[in-house]
């Protein structure tokens, strides 16, 4: 079927017509607002793995090990874990970041995975042995698996066996400059990948050394230079790939103030295969900084693995702006496949815990030792904004640069479904417009205040509205009324009348004519073609006829 280029001309003007149209109430809508933000998906950015904390040995004490003068009842513990990992009545968490042995948050005694005694050494690794994690870490590990099974699971060790350092002691020192002992630890990192995997925890990702660039002398720590971690990565590939062990491999692991780290170990030509990008914490230096590294290796993978509120922040609401600013907003916009904070439950004394470290610390959620009674702090709501809504597998999308302190972040998730995250820093409210696939959103955002819109694929779709007001003692990540994008065309409404029927489908049939005879006389124009083509392949056929038929009532 087809149609005279006069027809096809006056088809063209009409849905120039219609597009502007379309944009200027966009415009209208966005000049009557304080911010605009434009979503587009056609824009992709990183693949998201989760977002969540660690069940550190203090963590999972406090709620699979007695503890105090009281035990957390199954009934308690189970409400507690629902609420990290769950669906219904959770925030899904979907990543946690676990200390290879012991850290600075450890209950009763530092620990290794092969202890001997003082002035022994074991390079065949005949005493390795999980038995620490088996009383109540890996039950936590299996319960938040069986809860959510999309949890992936990060190593990250604080201090190798002392008998594999120069201090021959868990604080201070380096791996001694030796091949037989970065032989020995890269079979222990294997075999540590190897026993989770025997309980049905699959290690997706380990990191060669909690901050690398600080030796504490209180609590578990290590010094690596970017060549000690070079040197360590070209043992352990190679014993991962002959163990057939498809576990990551990152670098650094520390602050976003010494950028140049990560980079210099990754630019090691025979190290550089095996690793699969770089990890980052906040206490120092700017997030801008994973673009940094981003632009400079833009094959490898960001991590965003650590970040611990407490006591130091002066309110719930200051750990609010901020952890929703530098990790869900500032961290995903500049390239981290995922969120973590620190600790993922502390008891009401910032325990249980030995001396060495954070006094301080605040958990995602509190549990009171003594009653089981739960608190959700500041970290609960903010991580939760992202990972009740934002899917493992899910991508980052286009969205518009921050106005002042009104940032925003937008995925799509791999059901085809969108969100946008949204906050307002400022001490008064903010209106903002929010344009998609030519739709407009209009919403008004109170002072101090973060905001999550969730919505389907599809035409005027009604988002789901979630918030926390920061200086709010109930508003936090409770939903509110839903909201309806408005304006624009349909999809497939070729001609621009804001419906789709016979007239388009007579103007796409045209356009599958078009291809044949696109040269001759009477053909379809180029401006038609390409509206017509809906999968973006450069022609007009049946899989384009398949995204327009749904939407045509007389088919």
């Amino acid at each position: 079927m087809l149609v005279n280029r006069k027809v096809a001309a006056m088809f063209d003007a009409r849905r120039i017509t219609t597009v502007v149209l379309a944009l200027g109430v966009f415009a209208q809508a966005a000049a009557a607002a304080d911010v605009a933000i434009a979503i587009d998906e056609t824009q992709t950015f990183q693949t998201m793995d989760g977002f969540g904390a660690s069940f550190t040995d203090s963590s999972a004490y406090l709620l699979y090990g007695s503890y105090g003068n009281g035990t957390l009842s199954p009934a308690q513990r189970d409400a507690v874990m629902q609420a990290l990992f769950g669906e219904a009545t959770g925030i899904r968490l979907s990543y946690l970041r676990q200390p290879i042995g012991t850290s600075d948050f450890r209950h009763a005694f530092d620990y290794s995975y092969d202890d001997v005694p003082a002035g022994q050494t074991d390079y065949d690794l005949s005493e390795f042995s999980i038995a620490n994690d088996e009383t109540y870490i890996i039950p936590a590990l299996l319960d938040a698996l069986a809860i959510n099974p999309d949890v992936r699971i990060m190593g990250s060790p604080w201090s190798p066996p002392p008998w594999l350092k120069d201090s021959q002691a868990f604080g201070w020192g380096r791996l001694i400059d030796s091949d037989a002992i970065y032989a020995t630890y890269a079979d222990y990192f294997v075999k540590y990948v190897q026993a989770y995997s025997n309980w049905g925890i699959p290690i997706d990702a380990i990191t060669l050394q909690n901050e690398p660039h600080f030796e504490p002398g209180s609590y578990p720590g290590m010094r690596m230079e970017p060549t000690d971690q070079a040197r360590l990565v070209k043992q352990l590939g190679p014993k991962f790939a002959a163990a057939g062990i498809s576990t990551k491999i990152l670098v650094w692991d520390h602050n976003w103030d010494e950028y140049t780290y990560p980079v210099s170990v990754m630019w090691d030509p025979v190290a550089r295969p095996y690793i699969a990008g770089s990890a980052f914490h906040c206490y120092g230096g700017d997030v801008a900084n994973q673009s940094i590294v981003h632009n400079s290796q833009p094959d490898k993978d960001i991590y965003f693995t650590e970040c611990s509120g407490g006591g130091w922040i002066p309110s719930f609401a200051d750990t609010v702006l901020r952890f929703a600013s530098d990790l869900i907003i500032g961290s995903t916009r500049h390239w981290a496949k995922n969120v973590c904070t620190w600790n993922i439950a502390l008891d009401q004394n910032g325990g249980p815990k030995i001396s060495g470290g954070c006094g301080n610390c605040a958990g995602v959620v509190t549990i009171n030792s003594q009653t089981g009674a739960m608190t959700k702090n500041a970290e609960y709501y903010v991580l939760g904004h992202a990972s009740r809504f934002v899917d493992p597998g899910a991508v980052r999308i286009d969205s518009s640069a921050a106005t002042g302190d009104v940032e925003n972040v937008a995925f799509l998730n791999p059901d085809g479904s969108f969100v946008l995250i949204v906050l307002n820093a400022e001490s008064s409210s903010r209106s903002i417009a929010v344009s998609w696939q030519g739709q407009t959103l209009a919403y008004s955002l109170p002072a101090r205040s973060l905001y999550t819109f969730a919505w389907p694929a599809g035409f005027h779709a009604t988002a789901e509205v979630w918030r926390t007001l920061a200086d709010s003692s109930t508003q936090r990540l409770q939903r509110v009324f839903d909201v309806t994008f408005a304006g624009g065309s349909p999809p497939g409404d070729l001609d621009g009348d804001g419906d789709v029927d016979v007239a388009d489908a007579a103007i796409f049939a045209n356009c599958m004519a078009g291809p044949q005879v696109f040269a001759a006389p009477g053909g379809c124009l180029a401006t038609d073609f390409t509206n017509c083509d809906f999968d973006g392949d450069g022609d007009v056929d049946l899989a384009d006829f398949e995204v327009f038929q749904p939407h045509h009532a007389a088919y």
